[in-house]
């Protein structure tokens, strides 16, 4: 098993960064997410905890010996459930890859909580498993590259939620205007 984590602060309060989180995809530096679709939202009469299920539609670019290995295509689908408790003002993201799931799994794990100044602190973790008991060094390299891939595409998340939050940011202050 192979780990991916990452935390910052963003510059944008609690609320505006759960806001954000809806409005994330589609955006042009996260051009591998082709479409969402909202499977189920509830929210607790009790708590008030917002439950969003969700499944995103990827196209990944996979070497071609893992296509021909494992079969499947470059279109990948993860199913992400999200918590939001306005009470707590916590947001949690699970997600975990259906497609090839088989042969690895991806279980991404992500919080927003206030942080102090008015920002909100960013906590993302990725534990990545290949599933080939029998040639654990080849499930160690796919792991590797999983990971690598993974980092690579956190870091183009990063990149466009900023941009969508200060979208939001300019949205907000020309409407007070």
């Amino acid at each position: 098993m192979h780990f991916f984590s990452q935390s910052y602060d963003y510059e944008h309060p609690w609320s505006h960064v759960v806001i954000g989180m809806w409005h994330k995809y589609p955006n042009p530096k996260c051009s591998h997410v082709i479409s969402i679709d909202v499977l189920d939202r509830t929210v607790d009469p009790k708590t008030g905890i917002i439950r969003t299920e969700r499944i995103l539609n990827c196209k990944q670019k996979t070497p071609g010996w893992i296509v021909k290995l494992f079969g499947g295509s470059e279109d990948a689908f993860v199913r992400e459930i999200s918590f939001v408790d306005p009470t707590t003002q916590s947001a949690t993201i699970t997600s975990v890859n259906l497609s090839l799931s088989q042969f690895a799994t991806c279980f991404e794990r992500i919080q927003y909580s206030p942080a102090p100044d008015n920002r909100t602190s960013f906590t993302q973790t990725a534990e990545i498993q290949a599933r080939m008991a029998l040639w654990r060094s080849a499930a160690d390299g796919l792991e590797k590259w999983l990971v690598q891939r993974f980092e690579q595409n956190a870091h183009l998340g990063k990149l466009g939620f900023t941009d969508v939050l200060r979208a939001l940011e300019e949205r907000q202050t020309a409407a007070t205007m």
